[in-house]
């Protein structure tokens, strides 16, 4: 494993390996789902014993848009809403957050998705979601904004829109497209089983678009799930199991402990700091976020395993400053945020 310190310079990773201010056109295309999810306003309780919730924009890639556009990087999202306050209110979140919107799709039957969210003590989440169906699962391939997606640096997606047709085939025409056009394909399961037929529909799901993503970052119990193995620690079970041929770079997060990363070359682990969670919804997709905002503006960050590990410790503190708020899209943290905790870490 790689020394678990940071060294390097890490007070502004919006430079690139030369010097020079990187340019705003370094897109990220972000495919998939927007919703309202309601969060309660005590955490340890459940659904029916909350006093009341809050609403809050959500929705794993439309979370990773807006994390990039706050960390002063460019990103689009592509997905469908409903033709109602809803939908139209998360339009105008990603107008108000410099998310390019342009590529979102209204449809005048379908509600836009909703989710309820119980929170334990320590900010851990269970999930209720009311989709039956949303609009999101509704999205066609003749409503995808072609020239959109081929301007993408990276596009990236989860697996929920992999669930339903006809947004299954919608994604992987998205997919086909991009990777056509050059596009780095980033790909964060975010398992949410409630949503699947069954548990091995959601294995076979996610592991159908597993070898053509050239990014893919996972959680440990999203190891556990994918390959039976009671060690997602176990790195010989992770290169094996899920690290395909073509793959760049798999990204293991282990929540408040930070993250292991994986490539041909080498691996390692990169420790997070310490922060009072209050809700961790979004924290992952902060992470996201933070990783394919530098990536986006250096695209071989990780044939450089230090340039990798300094790019791997700003996503960790993106995800770290999100947990300490309520809600995924109002957590986010700002670019100024992220840099100043930086500066008091690295002083």
């Amino acid at each position: 494993m790689a020394d678990e310190s940071i060294s390097g310079n890490l007070k502004d990773l919006s430079l690139n390996r030369n010097g020079a201010v990187s340019k705003k056109s370094h897109l990220v295309v972000c495919f998939g789902e927007m919703l309202i999810d309601f969060i309660p306003t005590v955490s340890g309780v459940s659904l029916a014993e909350a006093p009341a919730f809050e609403k809050a924009p959500g929705g794993a890639p439309a979370n990773v848009a807006v994390c990039i556009s706050k960390l002063g990087g460019s990103s689009a999202f592509i997905g469908k809403v409903g033709d109602d306050e809803f939908g139209r209110m998360l339009a105008d979140i990603l107008k108000q957050n410099n998310v390019d919107n342009s590529g979102m799709r209204f449809d005048h039957d379908a509600r836009t998705a909703l989710a309820f969210i119980t929170l334990t003590a320590e900010g851990e989440r269970e999930f209720v979601f009311f989709r039956n169906p949303s609009a999101d699962m509704l999205l066609r391939e003749s409503e995808l904004d072609v020239d959109l997606i081929k301007k993408a640096t990276i596009f990236h997606y989860g697996s929920i829109s992999l669930i339903d047709e006809p947004c299954r085939s919608t994604h992987l025409a998205a997919m086909d497209i991009a990777k056509r056009s050059g596009s780095i394909l980033s790909y964060d399961p975010n398992l949410r089983l409630p949503l699947w037929p069954s548990e091995d529909a959601a294995r076979s799901g996610i592991m159908s678009v597993w070898n053509l993503a050239d990014i893919i970052k996972i959680s440990e119990d999203e190891i556990s799930f994918l390959t039976g193995a009671d060690d997602p620690n176990d790195d010989e079970v992770v290169l094996k199991r899920l690290f395909h041929p073509n793959l760049k770079l798999l990204l293991v997060t282990e929540g408040s402990a930070g993250c292991r990363y994986y490539t041909k070359e080498f691996k390692g682990r990169v420790n997070s700091i310490k922060v009072k969670a209050v809700d961790t919804t979004g924290a992952g997709d902060a992470f996201t976020g933070g990783v394919l905002k530098c990536l986006a503006s250096d695209a071989s960050l990780y044939q450089d395993e230090k340039r990798l590990r300094e790019a791997i410790f700003f996503a960790n503190v993106s995800a770290a400053l999100t947990v300490t708020g309520r809600g995924g899209i109002p957590s986010l943290p700002t670019q100024d945020a992220v840099q100043r905790t930086l500066a008091e870490v690295t002083a």
